[in-house]
């Protein structure tokens, strides 16, 4: 009868598999040694971006806040950074009418920033890239967007999808639509309004509630 053979493979010694470890760790500290001594790349500190220029105001507004006003003016289109924020309209001076906000914006061109503050203290609007009018269609263009502040801000842009930026009848305003829906709607005496999500924008529902009342309500001509 033949003799068994017997073939063996040789396993690394637990003394070998820790020195192995040591000699890693030994080069990753050596690596670590080198890069802080290395000088840094050029690319590394970039300059520091320049302060965005803070909005100026014609007179204080009783719906925004000065960190509302910052935060929003971030997300205006640069054409308008730097502008004058004169004040157009105001409920509490001059009335609650859609009316008498499109009188106020006759023969006016620049662009409009609309805010609001509705019963339960929430700030929403829209900024509107012309004038607001009465008009037989929608009009605007892609610079047009909603905000709310929920209270963080959350800006609404134009989603590319429609372009029912802007529409003003005797009887409401709207602003942005898809399926029967208004992003923001406003009646004629600018004391009820609506907001609905919309496919101009993508908007949420800018209120706490889709139906809302409206406490003050501002219009900002940036020009």
């Amino acid at each position: 009868m033949k003799g068994l053979r017997w073939r063996y493979t040789r396993l690394p010694s637990q003394v070998e598999d820790a020195l192995s470890v040591e000699k890693c760790e030994d080069e990753e500290k050596e690596e670590e040694e080198e890069e802080k001594t290395a000088p840094a790349p050029a690319s590394v500190s970039a300059p520091a971006p320049e302060d965005p220029v803070e909005p100026q105001l014609a007179e204080a507004s009783q719906v925004l806040g000065p960190s509302e006003i910052r935060q929003l003016s971030l997300h205006l289109p640069p054409r308008v950074t730097g502008h004058l924020w004169s004040l157009a309209f105001r409920t509490s001076r001059d009335g609650f009418s859609l009316r008498s906000l499109y009188r106020q914006m006759e023969g006016r061109s620049g662009p409009v920033l609309l805010v609001l503050k509705d019963q339960d203290g929430q700030m929403f609007g829209a900024f509107s890239s012309s004038a607001i009018r009465l008009s037989k269609s929608f009009y605007g263009t892609g610079e047009t967007f909603l905000f709310s502040f929920a209270p963080q801000l959350k800006v609404f842009k134009w989603t590319g999808s429609n372009s029912f930026f802007v529409k003003g009848d005797l009887d409401s305003l709207m602003m942005g639509s898809g399926s029967g829906q208004f992003g923001l709607w406003l009646d004629e005496d600018l004391y009820h309004g609506g907001s609905h999500p919309c496919a101009t924008f993508n908007n949420e529902v800018l209120a706490r509630q889709e139906q809302f009342c409206i406490k003050e309500l501002e219009a900002w001509i940036l020009s």
